[in-house]
């Protein structure tokens, strides 16, 4: 694998991600002068398997971000553990023969960042947003033993319609956390539109956004006295995950 010195992070309008320069600090400070890790913004999943076939023996791994953490299992040879589950993949590991194997490490990231804030009250969790992400933070929560519900803009029948959260929804469940996009710079003025003014100082809300470090839901939540946390640290340890994985 010594000729495989190539990372690349997939997704959609990904020129905001701390990805690359996360990872380009790690390769400055290891000294791996060789190493490169490049954003691979494209509009369409079907576009991935253009950026392997090109140059495969160079790669050796993929972080996957929104909107493809789900899509992107069709173009894999393998799915490994906790992400075969939850059926959303956020990293790629490059065999020596050009295999793709999925994996799954924002549930580590996330239940490592969350778990030192839970205090006994909460027992209950609001998930906001039902993509790649959400799946691996209710896996989270099922570990942690935290029942949990979605809220979606759409009916389904796992999910709660945001119009219909109210007051004694917001009270019985004390985490909340934003599993969308919106309050991510440089729209920093949206934010889930769920009844804040229902939050109290029991309530812990953490936001899987970490630009700006603090959204205005995380806002919102610290103006009444709520915990709050934003996603960086998860980020940086289900990236150390990843390249563990890479490594391995």
């Amino acid at each position: 694998m010594d000729n495989r010195n190539k990372f690349g992070l997939i997704g959609k309008n990904i020129s905001y991600s701390f990805s690359r320069k996360y990872f380009k600090e790690k390769f400055q400070k290891l000294g791996l002068n060789k190493c490169k890790y490049d954003n691979y913004d494209i509009p369409e999943i079907e576009e991935f398997p253009f950026i392997t076939y090109q140059q495969e023996d160079d790669f050796q791994g993929f972080s996957v971000t929104i909107p493809y953490k789900q899509s992107i299992i069709k173009y894999l040879d393998e799915v490994e553990g906790d992400a075969k589950e939850i059926g959303a993949v956020n990293t790629i590991k490059v065999t020596s023969n050009n295999k793709l194997i999925g994996y799954n490490t924002d549930v580590y990231g996330f239940k490592k960042s969350i778990e030192h804030l839970l205090k006994k009250h909460h027992s209950k969790a609001l998930i906001l947003g039902t993509g790649g992400a959400s799946k691996a933070v209710a896996y989270a929560l099922e570990k942690l033993k935290i029942q949990y519900q979605f809220v979606s803009r759409n009916v389904s029948d796992n999910s709660l319609l945001y119009s219909i959260l109210d007051q004694q929804i917001i009270e019985e469940h004390t985490v909340i956390i934003n599993c969308t996009p919106l309050g991510t710079h440089p729209n920093i003025d949206s934010s889930p539109n769920i009844p804040y003014q229902f939050i109290t100082d029991k309530h812990l809300l953490f936001d899987l956004i970490y630009n700006p470090s603090e959204t205005k839901f995380l806002h919102e939540g610290k103006k009444r006295g709520a915990a709050i946390k934003n996603g960086l640290e998860m980020l940086e340890m289900q990236a150390e995950k990843s390249w563990e994985i890479w490594n391995s």
